[in-house]
């Protein structure tokens, strides 16, 4: 059974990472930084976190407004660091957790939570920032725990109450606790404190409320949890209501905790601040482990051991991330047109297996979807190598058109080309 260790809340301003790569440790303007992150850095290293639950928000980065989640959950088997416009950062990439991330999906969605999975995305300052301060990472050695992303979307508006992260983290407490894998996990609450970033209001702080929200957060977390978005603005500044994250982190950890450190400092325009707590009394999940089980893939069961039937799961499209990647940029005419005059240098470029590239070559409609390929992208290569819908079903029958088309009750084909023949 997994175990959870504790939890940490932590600034993720750009700063801390301006601070880091320009080897400010020992300035005295930005040496207190590192002095208070300093005994979180102390807790990572003794515990030793299999894997860090990492709640933060992107900033219009990888997310952005074309499509912006609540809740978006990273399924990948790494992250590496986003370009946020000036380059990405001299880090390595860090490994994800698929499986772990597939539990904690079933679990959140089986409890009425709304999510979206993602992967192939950079992670920008509102993870590395202070991750890269935190915990060790070379080029030869990596990180020394795999991390799942929780992005949550709380730049536009309208975003969910400050009592719905709450809540988030109490079932994601029982999804964790009822993890079969013997696991240590950690949970990460980042953003904040006080800050403003934007408009006339600019450079606002509130140092007082600062103090207050972390004393709360500490000993009587559910005062917070039922105050308006727009007040958590008023007190803390418009970005500073990232603060609902941190509410997430708490909510995961024991009603009553041991606050084991807490640090502060404003230099500039955001109050950087961390904390660490863990669990002072026992606060076990109501169910066992198959009970738990039992009740979040309820919904799915039936599906699952159906003979031909091959749904696309969290680990499903990790394991097949690729190859799926590969085919839906058949989308792109740049792509399309070099899928046709030069298919080896494009599946060189993104890193194809040779089974993979095999897979396609032969046109193994079925051998595909066994990999892992949604059929949709299938959809996608039909046209470009003059087939149609029809012409994958049959193969992946095993049967000729013809025959396949006996079994429909008409003999018609037909493909998403946009321009088919008359």
């Amino acid at each position: 059974m997994a175990q959870l260790v504790g939890g940490f809340a932590v600034s993720h301003t750009p700063t801390i990472a301006f601070a880091q790569d320009a080897g400010k440790q020992d300035d005295p303007v930005w040496k207190p930084i590192f002095e208070g992150f300093e005994p979180v850095k102390k807790w990572l290293a003794e515990t030793k976190p299999d894997v860090i639950i990492y709640v933060y928000n992107d900033h219009m980065t990888s997310f952005w407004m074309r499509h912006y989640s609540h809740f978006a959950i990273g399924i990948g088997e790494e992250y590496a660091a986003a370009d946020e416009g000036g380059g990405p950062r001299k880090i390595p990439p860090i490994k994800g957790d698929p499986q772990l991330a597939e539990h904690l999906a079933f679990g959140m969605v089986a409890d009425d939570f709304d999510l979206s999975y993602w992967q192939g995305m950079g992670l920008d300052h509102g993870a590395f920032s202070p991750l890269s301060v935190l915990l060790p990472h070379s080029d030869e050695e990596g990180w020394p725990c795999r991390i799942v992303p929780l992005q949550c979307g709380v730049l536009e508006l309208p975003i969910p109450k400050a009592r719905r992260f709450w809540n988030f983290g109490r079932s994601l407490r029982r999804a964790i606790q009822n993890y079969p894998a013997d696991i240590k996990v950690a949970i990460a609450g980042t953003g904040g404190l006080s800050h403003q970033v934007h408009g006339e209001r600019c450079g606002f702080n509130n140092v007082e409320w600062d103090h207050e929200f972390m004393d709360r957060l500490a000993h009587d977390p559910e005062s917070l949890i039922d105050i308006p978005v727009g007040e958590l603005v008023k007190l803390g500044g418009m970005e500073g209501a990232e603060i609902v994250m941190w509410m997430l982190m708490r909510g995961a950890l024991a009603p009553k905790v041991n606050e084991l450190h807490r640090s502060f400092f404003l230099p500039s325009m955001t109050s950087i601040a961390s904390m660490v707590f863990e669990d002072a009394e026992p606060d076990p999940s109501p169910e066992t482990k198959e009970e738990y089980a039992e009740r979040i893939y309820a919904d799915v069961a039936p599906a699952l051991g159906l003979e031909g039937t091959y749904p696309f799961t969290v680990t499903r499209s990790a394991k097949a991330w690729r190859i799926n990647n590969f085919l839906h940029s058949i989308v792109e005419p740049d792509f399309r047109e070099g899928f046709k005059t030069d298919f080896e240098a494009l599946a060189e470029e993104y890193a194809l297996t040779e089974e993979e590239k095999t897979m396609i070559r032969d046109l193994d409609w079925i051998g595909m979807i066994h990999y892992g390929v949604i059929f949709f992208n299938l959809e996608k290569l039909a046209p470009v190598v003059g087939l149609g819908n029809i012409d994958v079903y049959a193969a992946m029958k095993g049967m000729s058109v013809e025959d396949f088309q006996k079994t429909r009750n008409a003999a018609i084909n037909y493909s998403v080309e946009a321009e088919p023949a008359q």
